[in-house]
Protein backbone atom coordinates (compact mmCIF):
# COMPACT_ATOMS: atom_id res chain seq x y z
CA UNK A 1 0.00 0.00 0.00
CA UNK A 2 1.11 3.33 -0.74
CA UNK A 3 -0.20 6.61 0.82
CA UNK A 4 -1.56 9.42 -2.15
CA UNK A 5 -3.68 12.33 -2.56
CA UNK A 6 -6.14 13.45 -4.81
CA UNK A 7 -5.58 16.98 -6.70
CA UNK A 8 -7.57 18.42 -9.27
CA UNK A 9 -6.84 21.37 -11.50
CA UNK A 10 -8.59 24.29 -13.05
CA UNK A 11 -11.36 23.68 -15.63
CA UNK A 12 -10.29 20.07 -15.81
CA UNK A 13 -12.61 17.63 -13.75
CA UNK A 14 -10.30 14.25 -13.37
CA UNK A 15 -8.34 13.52 -10.29
CA UNK A 16 -4.77 12.93 -10.49
CA UNK A 17 -2.54 11.33 -7.51
CA UNK A 18 0.40 13.02 -6.14
CA UNK A 19 2.66 11.73 -2.94
CA UNK A 20 1.18 14.13 -0.12
CA UNK A 21 4.54 13.66 1.81
CA UNK A 22 4.25 14.53 5.39
CA UNK A 23 1.73 17.70 4.55
CA UNK A 24 -1.52 18.62 6.13
CA UNK A 25 -3.91 18.03 3.34
CA UNK A 26 -7.62 18.40 4.10
CA UNK A 27 -10.20 18.61 1.39
CA UNK A 28 -10.32 22.17 -0.42
CA UNK A 29 -7.18 22.93 0.21
CA UNK A 30 -4.64 24.49 -2.50
CA UNK A 31 -1.35 23.44 -3.36
CA UNK A 32 1.19 23.51 -5.68
CA UNK A 33 2.75 20.16 -7.20
CA UNK A 34 5.33 19.03 -9.49
CA UNK A 35 3.90 17.40 -12.42
CA UNK A 36 5.43 16.67 -16.62
CA UNK A 37 4.65 19.95 -17.61
CA UNK A 38 6.33 21.41 -14.31
CA UNK A 39 4.63 23.16 -10.85
CA UNK A 40 0.79 23.41 -11.31
CA UNK A 41 -1.64 25.24 -9.23
CA UNK A 42 -4.12 22.59 -7.62
CA UNK A 43 -6.89 21.72 -5.15
CA UNK A 44 -7.15 18.86 -3.22
CA UNK A 45 -9.73 16.81 -3.54
CA UNK A 46 -8.95 13.53 -1.98
CA UNK A 47 -7.31 13.78 1.72
CA UNK A 48 -4.47 11.66 1.91
CA UNK A 49 -5.27 7.90 2.42
CA UNK A 50 -3.38 4.33 1.23
CA UNK A 51 -3.77 2.75 -2.30
CA UNK A 52 -2.47 -0.57 -3.53
CA UNK A 53 0.64 0.38 -5.37
CA UNK A 54 -0.32 -2.07 -8.70
CA UNK A 55 -3.19 0.51 -9.45
CA UNK A 56 -1.12 3.54 -10.24
CA UNK A 57 -0.78 4.13 -14.08
CA UNK A 58 2.34 6.19 -13.34
CA UNK A 59 4.97 7.20 -10.88
CA UNK A 60 3.76 9.55 -8.26
CA UNK A 61 5.02 13.37 -8.57
CA UNK A 62 5.26 15.29 -4.98
CA UNK A 63 2.80 17.92 -3.43
CA UNK A 64 5.56 20.73 -3.06
CA UNK A 65 3.64 22.64 -0.47
CA UNK A 66 0.62 23.90 0.25
CA UNK A 67 -0.35 27.25 -1.28
CA UNK A 68 0.66 30.52 0.61
CA UNK A 69 -1.37 33.79 -0.87
CA UNK A 70 1.27 35.48 -2.94
CA UNK A 71 1.06 31.32 -4.78
CA UNK A 72 -3.05 32.34 -5.34
CA UNK A 73 -2.75 35.91 -6.39
CA UNK A 74 0.11 34.01 -9.04
CA UNK A 75 -2.12 31.58 -10.23
CA UNK A 76 -5.27 33.76 -10.92
CA UNK A 77 -2.88 35.78 -12.75
CA UNK A 78 -1.98 33.31 -15.13
CA UNK A 79 -5.43 32.36 -15.23
CA UNK A 80 -6.37 35.80 -16.96
CA UNK A 81 -3.11 36.23 -18.81
CA UNK A 82 -3.84 32.57 -20.40
CA UNK A 83 -7.37 34.35 -21.18
CA UNK A 84 -5.97 36.97 -23.20
CA UNK A 85 -3.22 34.56 -24.74
CA UNK A 86 -6.13 32.57 -26.16
CA UNK A 87 -7.70 35.33 -27.96
CA UNK A 88 -4.42 36.25 -29.32
CA UNK A 89 -3.66 32.60 -30.72
CA UNK A 90 -7.21 32.20 -32.63
CA UNK A 91 -6.37 35.29 -33.96
CA UNK A 92 -3.23 34.23 -35.58
CA UNK A 93 -4.88 31.08 -36.38
CA UNK A 94 -7.56 32.99 -38.72
CA UNK A 95 -4.24 34.89 -39.87
CA UNK A 96 -2.65 32.16 -41.26
CA UNK A 97 -5.55 30.20 -42.56
CA UNK A 98 -5.07 27.05 -40.48
CA UNK A 99 -7.90 24.39 -39.70
CA UNK A 100 -7.76 24.03 -36.20
CA UNK A 101 -10.35 25.06 -33.10
CA UNK A 102 -8.53 26.10 -30.47
CA UNK A 103 -10.25 25.01 -27.25
CA UNK A 104 -7.97 26.37 -24.16
CA UNK A 105 -4.45 27.89 -23.04
CA UNK A 106 -2.66 27.32 -19.60
CA UNK A 107 0.40 28.39 -17.86
CA UNK A 108 2.28 26.55 -15.65
CA UNK A 109 2.55 27.75 -12.19
CA UNK A 110 6.05 29.20 -12.94
CA UNK A 111 5.40 30.05 -16.48
CA UNK A 112 7.97 27.66 -18.23
CA UNK A 113 5.09 26.58 -20.39
CA UNK A 114 1.94 27.67 -22.03
CA UNK A 115 0.20 24.90 -23.41
CA UNK A 116 -2.47 25.28 -26.43
CA UNK A 117 -5.25 22.58 -27.01
CA UNK A 118 -7.23 22.51 -30.58
CA UNK A 119 -9.29 20.56 -32.34
CA UNK A 120 -8.50 19.45 -35.41
CA UNK A 121 -9.99 16.63 -38.30
CA UNK A 122 -6.15 16.51 -39.74
CA UNK A 123 -2.97 17.30 -39.19
CA UNK A 124 -2.13 20.79 -38.73
CA UNK A 125 1.53 21.96 -39.43
CA UNK A 126 1.05 24.87 -36.88
CA UNK A 127 5.72 25.96 -36.68
CA UNK A 128 4.79 29.02 -37.76
CA UNK A 129 1.86 29.61 -35.23
CA UNK A 130 4.36 28.11 -32.55
CA UNK A 131 7.01 30.57 -33.57
CA UNK A 132 4.80 33.46 -33.44
CA UNK A 133 3.39 32.79 -30.14
CA UNK A 134 6.92 31.93 -28.76
CA UNK A 135 8.27 35.60 -30.19
CA UNK A 136 4.83 36.96 -28.17
CA UNK A 137 4.75 35.21 -24.69
CA UNK A 138 9.11 34.66 -24.00
CA UNK A 139 8.52 30.64 -23.36
CA UNK A 140 8.08 27.42 -24.29
CA UNK A 141 4.99 26.50 -26.73
CA UNK A 142 3.23 23.32 -26.68
CA UNK A 143 0.34 22.80 -29.04
CA UNK A 144 -1.41 19.76 -28.50
CA UNK A 145 -4.49 17.98 -30.93
CA UNK A 146 -6.57 16.48 -28.69
CA UNK A 147 -9.82 14.17 -30.27
CA UNK A 148 -13.82 14.71 -29.47
CA UNK A 149 -13.68 12.10 -27.39
CA UNK A 150 -11.58 14.59 -24.71
CA UNK A 151 -13.78 17.49 -25.95
CA UNK A 152 -16.18 15.80 -24.29
CA UNK A 153 -14.64 14.74 -21.20
CA UNK A 154 -14.12 18.13 -20.84
CA UNK A 155 -17.62 19.51 -21.08
CA UNK A 156 -19.29 16.84 -19.65
CA UNK A 157 -22.86 15.87 -20.23
CA UNK A 158 -25.39 12.99 -19.87
CA UNK A 159 -25.42 9.72 -22.06
CA UNK A 160 -28.32 7.73 -23.62
CA UNK A 161 -28.36 5.92 -20.10
CA UNK A 162 -29.33 9.47 -18.32
CA UNK A 163 -26.48 9.45 -15.80
CA UNK A 164 -23.46 11.49 -16.13
CA UNK A 165 -20.64 10.74 -18.87
CA UNK A 166 -18.48 8.25 -17.85
CA UNK A 167 -15.62 9.94 -19.74
CA UNK A 168 -16.09 13.09 -17.44
CA UNK A 169 -16.86 11.04 -14.25
CA UNK A 170 -14.31 7.92 -13.92
CA UNK A 171 -12.69 7.43 -17.31
CA UNK A 172 -9.77 8.07 -17.11
CA UNK A 173 -7.95 5.79 -20.31
CA UNK A 174 -9.86 6.25 -23.51
CA UNK A 175 -9.12 3.02 -24.90
CA UNK A 176 -9.67 1.68 -28.29
CA UNK A 177 -13.14 0.86 -29.18
CA UNK A 178 -14.51 -0.95 -32.67
CA UNK A 179 -17.53 -1.61 -34.14
CA UNK A 180 -16.85 -5.27 -33.46
CA UNK A 181 -17.56 -4.94 -29.61
CA UNK A 182 -21.47 -3.47 -31.17
CA UNK A 183 -21.41 -6.44 -33.16
CA UNK A 184 -20.51 -9.03 -30.44
CA UNK A 185 -23.49 -7.41 -28.25
CA UNK A 186 -25.88 -8.09 -31.05
CA UNK A 187 -26.75 -4.55 -31.16
CA UNK A 188 -28.28 -2.22 -33.63
CA UNK A 189 -25.57 -0.80 -35.95
CA UNK A 190 -27.34 2.68 -35.83
CA UNK A 191 -25.29 5.52 -35.30
CA UNK A 192 -27.81 7.34 -32.86
CA UNK A 193 -27.97 4.09 -30.85
CA UNK A 194 -24.34 3.12 -30.28
CA UNK A 195 -22.35 6.65 -30.68
CA UNK A 196 -22.64 8.74 -27.84
CA UNK A 197 -22.96 12.57 -27.15
CA UNK A 198 -19.02 13.07 -29.19
CA UNK A 199 -20.44 11.41 -32.01
CA UNK A 200 -17.58 8.54 -31.43
CA UNK A 201 -18.59 4.83 -30.36
CA UNK A 202 -19.64 4.66 -26.79
CA UNK A 203 -17.23 3.99 -24.49
CA UNK A 204 -19.72 1.54 -22.04
CA UNK A 205 -19.29 -0.70 -25.14
CA UNK A 206 -15.72 -2.06 -23.85
CA UNK A 207 -16.87 -2.71 -20.30
CA UNK A 208 -19.02 -5.80 -21.06
CA UNK A 209 -17.50 -7.18 -24.48
CA UNK A 210 -14.60 -9.21 -22.63
CA UNK A 211 -18.30 -10.90 -20.75
CA UNK A 212 -19.80 -11.40 -23.78
CA UNK A 213 -17.00 -13.12 -25.45
CA UNK A 214 -17.10 -15.81 -22.68
CA UNK A 215 -20.51 -16.28 -22.97
CA UNK A 216 -20.53 -16.81 -26.83
CA UNK A 217 -17.96 -19.60 -26.22
CA UNK A 218 -20.78 -21.53 -25.23
CA UNK A 219 -22.86 -20.78 -27.94
CA UNK A 220 -22.81 -22.02 -31.22
CA UNK A 221 -22.94 -18.95 -34.27
CA UNK A 222 -26.53 -18.02 -35.65
CA UNK A 223 -26.59 -19.56 -39.10
CA UNK A 224 -25.03 -23.01 -38.07
CA UNK A 225 -26.87 -26.17 -37.86
CA UNK A 226 -26.93 -28.02 -34.26
CA UNK A 227 -28.49 -31.13 -33.09
CA UNK A 228 -31.17 -30.76 -30.50
CA UNK A 229 -33.40 -33.48 -28.31
CA UNK A 230 -36.31 -32.04 -30.89
CA UNK A 231 -34.43 -32.89 -34.02
CA UNK A 232 -32.19 -31.25 -36.37
CA UNK A 233 -32.32 -27.63 -36.76
CA UNK A 234 -30.15 -24.10 -38.15
CA UNK A 235 -29.32 -21.51 -35.39
CA UNK A 236 -32.00 -18.01 -35.60
CA UNK A 237 -30.84 -16.12 -32.99
CA UNK A 238 -28.78 -15.73 -28.97
CA UNK A 239 -29.59 -14.71 -26.04
CA UNK A 240 -25.83 -14.32 -24.94
CA UNK A 241 -26.27 -13.04 -21.62
CA UNK A 242 -28.98 -15.69 -20.34
CA UNK A 243 -26.89 -18.34 -22.56
CA UNK A 244 -29.71 -19.69 -24.76
CA UNK A 245 -30.15 -19.78 -28.65
CA UNK A 246 -33.01 -20.33 -30.57
CA UNK A 247 -33.12 -23.29 -33.18
CA UNK A 248 -35.56 -23.44 -36.28
CA UNK A 249 -36.25 -27.07 -36.73
CA UNK A 250 -38.52 -28.27 -39.50
CA UNK A 251 -42.08 -29.36 -38.92
CA UNK A 252 -41.66 -28.48 -35.26
CA UNK A 253 -40.45 -24.67 -35.31
CA UNK A 254 -38.22 -22.38 -32.82
CA UNK A 255 -37.26 -23.63 -29.76
CA UNK A 256 -35.19 -22.43 -27.59
CA UNK A 257 -32.07 -23.91 -25.87
CA UNK A 258 -30.35 -23.81 -22.81
CA UNK A 259 -26.26 -23.57 -23.61
CA UNK A 260 -25.68 -23.33 -19.95
CA UNK A 261 -26.32 -27.44 -20.03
Amino acid sequence: MIKVVGISFENIKQIYYFNPKSLDLRRNVTVIVETERGLQFGKVELPPFEIEEDKLKTNLKDVVRISSKKDYLEHKKNLKDANKALEKCRELTNKLKLNMQIMDASFTFDRSQLLFRFLSDNRVDFRQLAKELATIYKTRIELRQVGVRDKAKEVGGCGLCGRKLCCSRFESDIASISINMAKNQNLSLNPNKINGVCGRLLCCLKYEDETYKEYRKQLPTIGTIVNTENGKGKVVSLDILNKKYSVNIPEVGVVEIDGSN
